[in-house]
């Protein structure tokens, strides 16, 4: 097995090209994963760290090469394995959905922070995860704390059925849901209005301009909604900035993923809208403004 993965390894150092945006993803990393893979217990890229490896059969040898060549040619790690680690949280993934990403993590922890302050004052926090995709965000949240529901939704059917699944896969049934929505127009009634303790949101924010320009392993695997913001980036942001506090409690908070270079703006839009009273800011390990939370006054 140790010589079988040393050739292998030194094959991948020639050949395997690692975008910036998946820095868990190492040669060994990727072999590993795709060694588990190909042994019948697959595991998301950062489960495998500490893991020996298993015995393959000559079969699973096969299997291996053919996982080797299909990464090589492009097609995304966690597409492969079906698996994508997520707060250390291990999730399904598949095609329906954004690969949930490392930098999204800024976004889960400021959420997180909010909701462990609303959980030490209420019995029970009620989140809105919108543009859920695989549902990451929303079952890291209900994996972390366990006085608090999740609803879930999505404008992609396929993604609200991966995170479907994915709840099964996390036995978080009793406490997140999912339903198809464009952000809250399916949600609008009574049920909802001023109930929510806070709003998650990991939108598309690159320019329509921008996203066929992206690298091939992104634009050509996963899905263009999940990328795709509007000419300037900024169409699901604003409509979100505007409809929130309609379903935020008093002091309830709308959380929410932006781009590199948007923060300044994003901030300003917050600040003109006139619902919210305070607005912070979450910071990359580069300085860049990559969460913005904003408080909403209304109620």
């Amino acid at each position: 097995m140790n010589e079988l993965y040393n050739k292998l390894s030194k094959e991948l150092e020639c050949k395997l090209t690692i975008l910036e945006d998946k820095p868990e993803e190492t040669v060994q990393t990727t072999l590993k994963s795709l060694w588990n893979k190909a042994s019948g217990t697959p595991k998301s890229v950062e489960a495998v760290s500490d893991l020996s490896l298993p015995i393959l059969t000559s079969d699973q040898e096969s299997t291996l090469y053919q996982l080797i060549d299909e990464r090589l040619k492009g097609k995304p790690l966690a597409y492969i394995t079906g698996r994508q680690s997520f707060m250390g949280i291990e999730l399904l993934s598949d095609s329906r959905a954004l690969i949930p990403r490392k930098e999204t993590e800024i976004l889960a922890n400021a959420a997180l922070s909010l909701c462990q302050k609303i959980s030490e004052k209420k019995a029970m926090v009620k989140i809105f995860d919108v543009c859920c995709g695989s549902g990451n965000v929303g079952l890291a949240l209900a994996s972390l704390i366990t006085n608090l529901t999740v609803v879930s939704s999505d404008l992609s059917p396929e993604a609200i059925e991966l995170t479907k699944e994915n709840i099964s896969f996390l036995n978080l049934g009793e406490r997140v849901s999912a339903k198809q929505s464009d952000l809250f127009s399916n949600f609008e009634s009574e049920d909802f209005y001023g109930k929510v303790d806070l709003v998650v949101c990991n939108p598309p924010y690159i320019s329509t301009s921008k996203v066929s320009k992206m690298n091939s392993e992104i634009s050509d695997n996963e899905p263009v909604m999940a990328f795709d913001g509007g000419m300037l980036g900024l169409k699901v942001i604003q409509k979100l900035i505007a409809e929130s506090p309609k379903f935020l409690t008093k002091n309830g908070w709308v959380v929410f993923e932006i781009g590199v270079g948007q923060g300044p703006f994003i901030i300003q839009l917050c600040e003109s809208n006139g619902s919210y009273d305070r607005i912070e800011s979450y910071k990359d390990n580069l300085g860049n403004i990559r969460a913005i939370a904003a408080r909403c006054t209304d109620t």
